[in-house]
């Protein structure tokens, strides 16, 4: 068994937060292709990896997984683009059958100059509607699960079907952020767990009042493993254990900020 990371800190809540964290490399996972068993293959590789499951612990697993399981991937050989696509091709410099899958994704486009942002069907707003071809064999692309949340669901139930233990998930991404430069990994879907830890009404060390504070948890989580998962390791899954929580039916969608009190939309 490899640990690979430990953070301590204090906890944020009585029920929520970890004094100790520790995050772990699930290596060794095969190529996954679609109607893969994923919850098989990665009890699998744990257990080659000495690796067992307690309750509480959460498993991170990057997106684009889930997308081959579940078949969310397109060959841009068979994809025709529209007049639409051809165009913002050649303003971006992109390939235009990728820019018509992006368009297929996309509830609308946010932005289209230098890069191409837009607003999910799922109501996510990010670079490109989430097709992705990197580590994908050949002409084909990872397109975003249709619903990242009920795949987290069902992946939680598998899990605790083939381990007996009470494990949530997080199903990653990799995000930019406005304003600030770099990548970073983000829930886009989660099962099991709280997403959000809403401090509004409780007082910090000094006796303030707490207005506005809500904490993105299951994002800070999804970053941490990210960490260890990186971009050509081959490391698609990464267990946390340490972190308190009461057990949740949130979604990660219930992230999304809405229309209404975004300020920059």
């Amino acid at each position: 068994m490899k640990k690979t990371a430990k953070t301590r800190g204090r906890s944020a809540t009585g029920s929520c937060g970890a004094r100790e964290l520790s995050l772990f490399r699930i290596p060794g996972l095969p190529e996954i292709r679609k109607g893969e068993d994923l919850a098989k293959q990665i009890v699998g590789a744990a257990k080659k990896s000495g690796l067992g499951f307690k309750d509480g612990d959460i498993l991170v697993v990057a997106q684009k997984i889930i997308s081959k399981a579940e078949g969310s991937v397109a060959s841009l050989e068979t994809v025709k683009p529209s007049e639409k696509a051809q165009k913002l091709a050649a303003d971006l410099k992109k390939d235009p059958r990728a820019m018509e899958l992006v368009l297929r994704e996309s509830r609308r486009i946010l932005r289209s100059e230098r890069v191409l942002i837009t607003e999910t069907h799922h109501g996510f707003v990010c670079a490109n509607a989430g097709v992705d071809h990197s580590n994908v064999p050949g002409e084909g692309v990872t397109l975003l699960p249709r619903d990242p949340d009920r795949s987290a669901e069902e992946l939680a139930a598998a899990l605790r079907r083939k381990t007996g233990k009470r494990v949530a998930v997080i199903i990653s991404d990799t995000f930019g952020r406005p304003w600030r430069l770099g990548l970073t990994n983000v829930a886009i879907g989660a099962s099991g767990l709280p997403v959000l830890l809403d401090l509004r009404g409780t007082r910090d060390r000094e006796g303030k009042l707490l207005t506005a504070t809500v904490l993105a948890v299951a994002d800070e989580l999804a970053a941490a493993a990210g960490l260890l998962m990186g971009k050509s390791e081959g490391t698609p899954v990464v267990l946390v254990r340490g972190y308190r929580y009461k057990s949740a039916t949130e979604k990660a969608a219930s992230i999304i900020r809405p229309a209404s009190e975004d300020l920059f939309r």
